[in-house]
């Protein structure tokens, strides 16, 4: 059962000790956009090929629009990881997506983080903060992620918030405009609450 505890105009943040995970606003557009660019070329490797107008105001506001949609319709949630403090920074994101209910209840989780922040635990602690809204507020029973062969940092995000390897996906998706092989992650609902 999905407690529905924020509306198109209103969204409690999820909190940690550091991170405040955030459904995007459009006053968000110039931190974005300057981490964005700052880290475009550490991003790069690990992205879908960025078009020409990704970092343009207007497609920021498409992605504040779309998020609020999506949240509001339960298909997705795309969270912006904001540091902590008197004046929030940007970190990263996390997203949500693909959600599918019926027999399936599962979820892809998908996240970014700024190139000066790696290494600093950021995104472990966001993964962790968003299973139980995963697991408890969506009522889902599986989480599933999906890494580079070569990404082992973010294997590693997975293993410490106990997803399993479940394999491995030829050509899986289109990172940096090829074809891309993917190591496969999984946590269902029972795994999380043993841990």
């Amino acid at each position: 059962m999905i407690k529905r505890f924020f509306s198109l105009n209103s969204f409690t943040p999820l909190e940690t000790e550091r991170l405040l995970l955030c459904l995007p606003e459009l006053e968000d557009y110039p931190q974005w956009v300057e981490l964005r660019a700052a880290s475009q070329t550490f991003l790069k490797p690990y992205e879908p090929t960025w078009g020409e107008t990704e970092l343009a105001r207007f497609s920021f506001r498409h992605r504040v629009k779309k998020a609020r949609a999506d949240a509001s319709a339960d298909k997705a949630y795309a969270f912006l990881i904001f540091e902590k403090g008197e004046n929030p920074r940007l970190v990263g994101g996390l997203n949500l997506s693909n959600i599918r209910r019926r027999v399936a209840q599962a979820v892809t989780l998908g996240y970014w983080v700024g190139a000066d922040q790696i290494n600093k635990g950021i995104m472990t602690e966001a993964v962790a903060r968003v299973l139980p809204f995963i697991f408890d507020e969506l009522g889902l029973h599986r989480a599933e992620a999906a890494c580079l062969v070569h990404n082992h940092r973010s294997m590693r995000v997975l293993e410490k918030n106990g997803f399993m390897r479940e394999g491995q996906a030829e050509g899986y998706l289109k990172i940096d405009g090829k074809w891309q092989d993917h190591v496969l992650f999984g946590l269902t609902k029972e795994r999380y609450q043993k841990a």
